[in-house]
């Protein structure tokens, strides 16, 4: 069979430009883009051009429009907004401004854009790709461009990258820069929680969101808000009673604050604006309660992008030079986006024609864990264990009613469970011990109590204990119930789940933590850091944290190394040292190796650097595990918790016969994993063949693949696959095919 693959090395960009510039607002993470676009522009052998204050520096041209270079968008991975600078252009949208564009990018050679904006930018983008070939002929007619230089640069391809806060993009999970602006939101959110709990006071905030609601939606299911205001779901009349029954109901449940979320575009079913102030008013008119106001603002547009922010606008920016180095004059301009976790291309104006993205399953987990059911409507019970301290597992236990630990088992409320979403750690406690030795105890527990589903959150002690939980019901009937996985783990190194609960939010303090090591030798002479990650013998936070942090290797148990690659990456940072940056970044997974140590890479690094740079080392350790869950983390643990219940209601209802729940098919014990675009149950004994049980990883990992681009964007010369690139998806395919895909 042929070899079907296809390496970065036999594409070739020598000849082409590439200009990239950034429209409309400014989103977080817009500078990781831009650095990717530059390097890997630059690496492929294409010139790239820094396209200054968006479609305005096109049209005005001169310095507005200047060649990068590798080191011109150093130092900017870390820095919000964008650094080349944004605006909104009147006169691009005139056909004598999109003229004197096309001659600006024809004098200096540009036939390729990289377009990172909102719908309005790409199809401003679209729009003069369309007219490209005329505005040629005018040039050609007027003597501004010759006739040669009409045929060398007869086709303009645009490839767009969809950088906004809102979210508001189809075509895409994510844009560039919500991630971010979450975690401004949630930061301001459990800071106002505290203040409110002290008085007993209910908070209206206004996020941003003038027709989209989506900021608004996931930072309700992250804090856990009494009530939230969208555009796109007017409530219905007499919503105001509703609201005020339900904030009156958890205050009687011993609840001291409420939390109200308003999108500014909220509307009510008369299409009038549903103000902060108007809800203020009507919660002290009818309930008394004390209520205070807060609105948001541009805090969500600042501050530094998020680790994911970070790593989603890298990937973006790769895949946009790709495309561009695979268009042909045919090619349709396309957006890159993210499907799960996975880099696809889709064409520009199908996304934009489509109606805004689609957050219904946000939408169905917020009415689920709003709504309570009454007691008669609960006819089985729910045990829950909990087997790694991991950030959000008290977001994923929200929406149960049971907990266990071997024998402690008790009853929670309703009411129990506020405010756990936004708790690190699990405040059901946690222990490593694997249940083979305690089988008969928890088995008798589980008879005493009636338990009917069993829902375990944790890592890979998890794993091993709900399969040894499945192999024991041959002995003990009472195991014969649905039993489920939630994976959580900041190593991210369950087999059956590309992501973990709490990897997202160890990632956040791993970039948080280098950016601040990295500030700390500003103005010194050059320094190199080496950190040391968590992970066990999984490299994933020092993979893809190093990616997020800019790092210039990454050490890792999966990739062997040794002395000589250990040396040639001292000569490779040294010789970068000599012409441009002031500090450099080394990151090494914990197991990597057993004889090349933190202390030894430091030592190596020490020596070989003299007279060219000196050394700190940090290791992270537990602050990896500590403190609040990231937006991301708190949103995925939520809802994977929900589909799991989903599953075990179903489950409970397919294996309940003569008056008890009998399951004991491979299919009644799964794991719910996120794979490649969806979440998946798969039979915990079917992923065996998959797991690496001595060093407690999966034999295949997806981010391995994101390695190569780490050192590309270091300037190492390495081997890159990019067989999986170059996909074009139509987007109502991709719509119906990823339902189910958070």
């Amino acid at each position: 069979m042929p070899d079907t693959k296809k390496f970065i090395e036999n594409l070739s960009g020598a000849g082409k430009c590439i200009g990239v510039l950034t429209s409309g607002g400014d989103a977080q993470g817009m500078n990781a883009a831009v650095r990717a676009v530059v390097r890997m522009g630059i690496y492929v052998g294409a010139k790239v051009y820094f396209i200054h204050e968006g479609y305005q520096g096109m049209v005005d041209g001169g310095d507005n429009i200047k060649e990068a270079s590798w080191e011109s968008v150093s130092s900017m991975l870390q820095v919000g907004g964008t650094v080349i600078g944004s605006a909104r252009c009147k006169d691009f949208r005139t056909h004598e401004g999109r003229l004197h564009a096309a001659l600006n990018l024809v004098q200096r050679g540009i036939t390729n854009l990289c377009v990172i904006g909102g719908d309005g930018s790409l199809t401003g983008a679209n729009l003069f790709r369309e007219e490209w070939s005329g505005l040629l002929d005018e040039l050609v007619q007027s003597g501004e461009i010759s006739e040669e230089a009409s045929q060398i640069h007869s086709a303009l391809h645009i490839v767009g990258m969809v950088g906004s806060i809102d979210n508001d993009f189809c075509g895409t999970d994510m844009t560039i820069g919500t991630d971010s602006a979450l975690h401004r939101i949630i930061e301001v959110v459990d800071a106002i929680m505290t203040t409110a709990q002290s008085h007993q006071r209910t908070f209206v905030l206004e996020v941003m969101g003038r027709h989209c609601g989506y900021l608004a939606l996931v930072s309700a299911l992250a804090c856990g808000a009494d009530w939230v205001l969208i555009p796109e779901m007017p409530p219905k009349d007499g919503w105001e009673e509703q609201m005020c029954y339900k904030l009156s109901e958890n205050r009687a449940d011993k609840k001291r604050l409420n939390i109200i979320i308003v999108a500014e575009g909220a509307i009510d079913q008369s299409n009038k604006p549903i103000t902060t102030e108007l809800i203020k008013d009507l919660v002290v008119r009818c309930l008394g309660f004390d209520t205070r106001v807060t609105i948001l603002g541009h805090v969500q547009r600042g501050g530094t992008p998020s680790a994911f922010d970070r790593i989603l606008a890298s990937r973006m920016g790769v895949e946009a030079v790709l495309a561009l180095l695979e268009a042909s004059p045919g090619t349709p301009a396309c957006v890159v986006s993210l499907c799960g976790n996975q880099a696809v291309r889709v064409p520009l104006m199908e996304c934009v024609q489509m109606v805004r993205k689609s957050f219904e399953n946000n939408l169905n987990t917020y009415k689920l864990l709003s709504h309570r059911k009454i007691d008669s409507e609960l006819p089985h019970k729910f045990q829950i264990q909990t087997q790694a301290n991991v950030h959000p597992i008290s977001a994923a236990s929200l929406i149960f009613f049971f907990s266990c630990f071997l024998s402690q088992i008790k009853e929670i409320k309703w009411g129990d469970v506020g405010g756990w979403t936004g708790q690190g750690g699990s405040l059901l406690g946690t222990k490593r011990t694997l249940p083979a030795k305690h089988i008969d105890k928890i088995a008798e527990q589980m008879r005493i109590h009636n338990i009917n589903a069993l829902l375990v959150i944790g890592g890979f002690e998890a794993y091993l204990g709900l399969m040894e939980l499945q192999a024991a019901r041959s002995k003990h009937a009472e195991l014969c119930v649905p039993m489920v996985m939630v994976p959580a783990t900041v190593s991210n190194n369950i087999p059956g789940s590309d992501l973990s609960i709490g990897a997202d939010t160890a990632l956040n303090a791993i970039t948080d933590t280098c950016d601040r090591i990295k500030q700390s030798a500003s103005g010194t002479k050059r320094r190199v850091f080496i950190i040391e990650t968590m992970g066990g013998y999984c490299g994933y936070l020092a993979t893809v944290g190093g990616l997020a942090a800019g790092a210039d290797a990454a050490y890792i148990y999966e990739e062997p190394f040794d002395i000589r690659e250990l040396q040639s990456n001292v000569e490779h940072l040294t010789e970068k040292m000599k012409t441009s940056i002031q500090r450099g970044l080394v990151l090494r997974n914990e197991n990597c190796s057993e004889n090349y140590t933190t202390d030894f890479i430091y030592q190596l690094y020490n020596e070989e650097g003299k007279g060219v740079f000196d050394c700190r080392k940090n290791v992270l350790g537990h602050m990896q595990q500590g403190g609040a869950p990231s937006p991301f983390d708190r949103n995925f643990g939520t809802k994977i918790a929900a589909k799991a219940m989903q599953w075990i209601s179903k489950k409970l209802k397919e294996f309940y016969r003569e008056g008890r729940v009998f399951a004991n098919t491979e299919d009644s014990a799964c794991l719910l994993g996120m794979r490649r675009r969806a979440l998946v149950f798969q039979p915990v004994v079917q992923l065996k063949d998959e797991t690496d049980f001595v060093h407690r990883i999966p034999k295949e990992q997806w981010w391995l693949r994101l390695r190569p681009l780490m050192k590309i964007l270091a300037k190492y010369k390495t081997s890159y696959d990019v067989s999986d690139s170059g996909q074009l998806e139509h987007i109502v395919r991709l719509r119906a095919k990823d339902i189910s895909a958070i």
